[in-house]
Formats: C-alpha cells, structure tokens, sequence
C-alpha cells in the first residue's frame, strides 16, 4: 500500500493530526496552506531582510516542554522550527519585486514598467543544472534578461546589475555582470523563442547549508517565519571564482555558447530581469522543449526540476548538525531560553 505523503505544518508533534481536535493547538500546529504551498499575505524578501517559512520540526528536543510552557506564544525557541522547504521549483512568491505579476502555476511572470527580478524558489550550489524561458509577448521597448542570481541579487533591478546575478539580454544579445554589458550573441531573442539555461558548478560535494534554526523567529498573519538580515559588504569581500565554474546559453535548440566562465562561488537560482510588460514562462522540467545535446553537456545536466528533492535532504542534514551540536552543549533548554527572553 502506497503511504500517504503528510505536511509537517498539518501534524501534532507526533504526526496525528486527529490528536489536533484533542487539544489546544500551538505555535506547532499551522493553519492549511493554499494550494500553491505559500501563504496568501506574506512578508516579501526586500533589501537588507530576508524571510523563509518555518514549519515545526519533529527531532527538535524539548518540544513537549515548550507546548506545555506557559509562554508559549509569547517567543519562540528557534530551534523548534526548520525552514519549510519547497515541494516543487516554480518562481517564488516572495522573492520577487512586489510589481512583477505571477500565474497561478507560479510559471509565467509579466513585468511591469522598470526593470526588477525575480528568482525561483530552489537554488543549486554544485553540479550541471539546466531550465528553459519561453517569450510569450514583447511589446514595443520590453525587455528581459535571463540567466542565474545568488539570494542577494538586488530585485529592484535587471539581473546582472550586480556582483551577485549574470544575465543574457533580448536587446542585442548582450551579456550582463555587474553592470558591465558585453558583446555575446550576434542577435537578440524575441516572442516565440525557448531560451535554455545551464550552468555548471564543478565542486565535489555540495556545501553545508545555512542552519536557519539560529535566526530569529516571528510569526506574520498565523505563519512563522525567520528572519535573516542581509550583510552585503560581507557578502562581497566572501566572493571567490570558482574555477571552470560557467554559464551556457542555448536558443530553440542551438547553442549559442559560454557566456560566463569562473563565476563566483555561492548558491544560484534560475532568475531573471523583466523591463515593462513583458510575459515569460519558466520551465523547469523534466519535460524541456530543446534539451541540451552537445557532446560536453548533453549525458550529465539535470533539469532543476530534480534540484527541490536534492535540497530537502541537505537542510535535514545541516538541521541535524545544528541540533546535535547544540543539544550537546546544552543550549537547547526551553526553560533557559524563557529566562533570557522572557
């Protein structure tokens, strides 16, 4: 018998969710979520914070003694709660400019006067990873840029504007980093084309991910989120080339050629940058339109439809390390955490 596929978020601590009519409900026990895995009025990811959606987490220590706290409600312990990982790549909700205009697949996005980004809710940080842009419509002076950005890629701004995001250009074909354009296909693109995006991060193993359990925590409109608030000048001077690291373009099949090479090191989402009213679809697979063929990357790309899975199981694995860690230090105490946040 196949087994139910269950949301923490819907769970007691025990994982029955019939035991939630029993008793009180807690912090531990959220209302459903809508059908596109987010919250309908959310906090957006803006410059200087950023925001992730918590759920509860099972192997936390002290969970019980928290539900039975007569604080509890007041603060949260944050290690109680883990980033609640996405199910499915799609476009982020939250991580976009407000102005930009999602589908309800969360797929299609349209832009809206000045240039602003947006990135997908899954990013990678090693390995060949590939996903597809169709144009929908064009109008006259839209454009868009399309490519791969790290978390603090400015959103207010076309995606290469910065050290953190590399684009390809409808205009002309031109390539953006960091402000700078350059010179990369002899043509443009247009309504109708399918522009396909690899890039290839060459490291061995997958870094650690971040441990979002020693955030801070807060609940917005009945969701609990953490809260990270963004160094940027860090951020920059932690910049390294990661050697043969590059992005590939490809256009209706044919490819154009490697636009960047030795990109900096870090976690990269499919993005892109959108000038007026301008309507693109995202595909993320695992069905594409023009999967890559070409001798150095058609046996080993995956299309970032795969990267979700990947990324559940690295969180779990950098919550383990957080809690154990901890938990061996002694400073996973609910009743210490009230004495000093009370």
């Amino acid at each position: 018998m196949k087994k139910k596929k269950t949301n923490l978020l819907f769970q007691d601590g025990n994982g029955d969710s019939a035991a939630l009519n029993k008793r009180q409900k807690t912090e531990l026990t959220f209302p459903k979520l809508p059908p596109s895995g987010f919250p309908t009025d959310f906090p957006y990811n803006k410059e200087t914070f950023r925001y992730y959606l918590a759920e509860p987490d099972i192997n936390a220590p002290e969970r019980k003694e928290y539900e039975e706290s007569q604080d509890c409600g007041k603060s949260f312990p944050n290690w109680l709660f883990r980033r609640l990982m996405p199910e499915k790549v799609v476009l982020s909700m939250h991580d976009r400019a407000p102005q930009l205009k999602l589908s309800d697949d969360n797929t299609t996005v349209v832009g809206e006067k000045g240039y602003s980004s947006i990135r997908a809710n899954t990013g990678v940080n090693t390995g060949t990873w590939y996903y597809e842009v169709k144009i929908n419509q064009m109008p006259d002076n839209s454009a868009t840029r399309i490519g791969w950005a790290q978390e603090l890629a400015n959103l207010q701004a076309p995606l290469g504007y910065d050290r953190f995001g590399y684009s390809w250009r409808s205009r002309k074909g031109t390539k953006f980093h960091q402000s700078i354009g350059k010179h990369f296909a002899d043509e443009g693109f247009g309504v109708g084309d399918v522009l396909g995006c690899l890039i290839d991060l060459p490291r061995e193993r997958p870094f650690l991910q971040k441990a979002y359990k020693k955030l801070p925590i807060f609940k917005f409109k009945s969701y609990l989120y953490f809260e990270e608030k963004d160094d940027v000048q860090k951020a920059i001077k932690e910049l390294k080339p990661l050697q043969n690291a590059k992005i590939v373009y490809y256009k209706n099949g044919t490819k154009i050629g490697t636009a960047f090479e030795n990109i900096y090191n870090g976690v990269y989402y499919p993005a892109a940058g959108l000038f007026k009213n301008i309507s693109i679809t995202f595909n993320f697979g695992p069905h594409f339109d023009y999967p890559p063929t070409d001798t150095e990357f058609g046996s080993r790309y995956r299309g970032m439809n795969e990267a979700a899975f990947d990324n559940q199981i690295e969180q779990t694995i950098a919550d383990m390390v957080y809690l154990v860690d901890n938990e061996s230090k002694g400073t996973l105490s609910v009743k210490n955490f009230y004495s000093k946040n009370g």
